[in-house]
Order: C-alpha cells, then sequence, then structure tokens
C-alpha cells in the first residue's frame, strides 16, 4: 500500500481522482482549506463520501503555512504527493492578483521545499490548458511556446511547470506536469459553465454567453482526466509535459444546446462580448499522451453533459 498526499482533496479533480486510488488499494493523505471561492457545501460533500474509506485521512490545512503543512509531512511517511490545489478561475484575477499569488506560486514552493527536505522523490501536479495564452496554432502541442500568457491563472500554472522543473534538476524530484482542457462532470465547480448554466437553465435564468458564443473549448470528463493523472503516477519519468484533454473542440452554442436537450428547457441567453482573459479556443493534441501514457479518452460531450445532468439533478433534489 502506497501513501499518496493529495493536495486540494475536497476540490473537483482532487475528489475523483482520490476516489479511484483508494479503489485501486492506496492510502491517500488529503489536504484541503475549505475556502469558500465557491459552496463549501459541495467540498463538504465530496470530503463526507471520501472519509467513508478508512485508508483515508484529512488534514484541513492552508497550503501557505509552511510550518502547519510541515506536520503533515513529519506525521507520514509519503510516497507521492500529487498537487491539485490552486485559487481557480480567470475572472477574480482581475480583482484580486494577490490570491492567485499567495495559493498558487506560494503553495507549490512550500511543497517543494518539504519534498526536498523529507525525500519525497515523485510528484504529479496540475498544470493548465490555459498556459497556451494566446497561441493561433491549433492543436495545442507541449513542445509550443507557452511565454504569451492571457491571464494571471495562467502566468500562475506556466510558473508552476517551471518553479518544479527547477526542483527536478537541483533535487532530483520527478515530476508529470499535465496541462488540463476544460474539466467538467458530476461534483462540478458552480463557477463553471458546465455546472453553472445547467443551473441557471434549470432554474429559467439567464445565462451570460461571451463572445457571442463564438468561442471553443476542448471539454474533457472527469473520469477521462483520473485515467490520465492515474497513468502519470504510475508510470516512471524524471520530468515531463502532458496534456489531457478529449482533443475534440465543441462550440459553446452546441456545449449550451447539449443542457437544454437533457433538462428539456431552453436557456434565455445574455449576449456578451468577449472577455479580458478568455481564450476563444483550446484544442489538445494528445498525440504524445497517447504514446507515452497510453491515454485514450473516452467519453463524448454528448455523454458527459447528460451524466452532468443527471447528478445535477439528483444532488440538488437531495440537497434542497
Amino acid at each position: 500500500m502506497r501513501t499518496i498526499l493529495v493536495t486540494g482533496s475536497a476540490g473537483f479533480i482532487g475528489f475523483h481522482t482520490i476516489k479511484r486510488l483508494l479503489e485501486l488499494g492506496n492510502r491517500i493523505i488529503g489536504i484541503d482549506n475549505f475556502n469558500d471561492y465557491y459552496d463549501v457545501n459541495l467540498k463538504l460533500a465530496r470530503n463526507k463520501i471520501l472519509e467513508e474509506n478508512n485508508n483515508f485521512k484529512l488534514y484541513k490545512t492552508d497550503l501557505t503555512d509552511f510550518k502547519d503543512l510541515k506536520k503533515v509531512f513529519e506525521e507520514n511517511k509519503l510516497d507521492v504527493v500529487m498537487h491539485f490545489a490552486a485559487q481557480p478561475g480567470i475572472r477574480l484575477a482581475l480583482k484580486n492578483p494577490f490570491q492567485y499569488d499567495r495559493y498558487n506560486n506560494l503553495a507549490p514552493l512550500n511543497i517543494l521545499e518539504l519534498m526536498k527536505d523529507f525525500k519525497v522523490k515523485k510528484l504529479v501536479f496540475a498544470s493548465s490548458s490555459s498556459v497556451y495564452g494566446g497561441n493561433t496554432r491549433v492543436p495545442f502541442s507541449e513542445e509550443d511556446r507557452v511565454d504569451k500568457p492571457v491571464s494571471m491563472y495562467a502566468a500562475t500554472k506556466k510558473y508552476n511547470e517551471l518553479l518544479v522543473h527547477a526542483y527536478h534538476k537541483l533535487y532530483g524530484i520527478k515530476a508529470v506536469g499535465l496541462r488540463f482542457f476544460t474539466v467538467y462532470g458530476p461534483y462540478g465547480r458552480p463557477d463553471m459553465a458546465p455546472y453553472k448554466f445547467t443551473d441557471l437553465i434549470s432554474k429559467g435564468k439567464t445565462i451570460d454567453v461571451y463572445n457571442h458564443g463564438k468561442m471553443s473549448r476542448d471539454f474533457t470528463y472527469i473520469s477521462d482526466i483520473v485515467d490520465g493523472i492515474v497513468s502519470a503516477w504510475e508510470k516512471d519519468f524524471d520530468f515531463e509535459i502532458f496534456n489531457i484533454g478529449n482533443s475534440k473542440t465543441v462550440e459553446l452554442n452546441y456545449f449550451i444546446e447539449c443542457i437544454e436537450k437533457e433538462l428539456g428547457k431552453k436557456a434565455n441567453k445574455n449576449m456578451m462580448p468577449l472577455q479580458k482573459g478568455d481564450m476563444l479556443k483550446t484544442f489538445a493534441d494528445i498525440t504524445k499522451s497517447k504514446k507515452q501514457l497510453g491515454y485514450n479518452p473516452k467519453v463524448s460531450i454528448e455523454e458527459g453533459i447528460k451524466k452532468t445532468v443527471e447528478w445535477y439533478k439528483e444532488y440538488h433534489s437531495k440537497n434542497l
């Protein structure tokens, strides 16, 4: 049985990853600070499911508190660290960039310092498709330059990749960075379009549609994301970056149509211009991930939205 530290354990990706890792027979140490960036009740619901397994142990700790984080390393013999915790989103950074610096820059530095001190030699960490910024050549390849971010969030994710690479070179920490492409599914984040649009449309409220819906995203269902994470963890790399996406682009207007179909209800749309920090298109080249990770996404946007809406209905019928 291996002991794996997972940061952001009550978050969307962390929660689903831990469920899979527990099923595979591992011991999981989870860290989350349960902040109120979005509904804490959703985080508590995820955590409640995880705590039903005796091989899961939670530390309610802030990763920016080095002293508290050190206790986690002192009290547990860790084999691997999976770092998924971050301040997400693009628009909040326009109001509070310092929050991104704290949670997305200082937190991974603390983790890497403790990995070095406690000789934990393997890291899997979350990057983002947002690092591709204003790239116009699609699909996005890991070989593309990513030095022109268009959001604070993207800049922090690129910094993470550089920081981890430095610690890999200096201290021999083996690391895999995963550039996730628009993750969605059951227990997803309420601030992201799949959940937010489902919620607003179901309540008959208006949705803001940016760039008049003429935007495309590489929507990737959560089970496919977890497949990529587990494969990256199981294999032995020195340092690699991989795209983890569906490798199919979906225009926002069609995405909304899929939600409308599953809800049996039309959306009230407020057409808006493109927002600062938004990318017009994301599209993953997963050639490298297929070859080196055996990664093969399976869930179509139609099937994924169907499952997500089904979960939404069930979750809200229980929690009204």
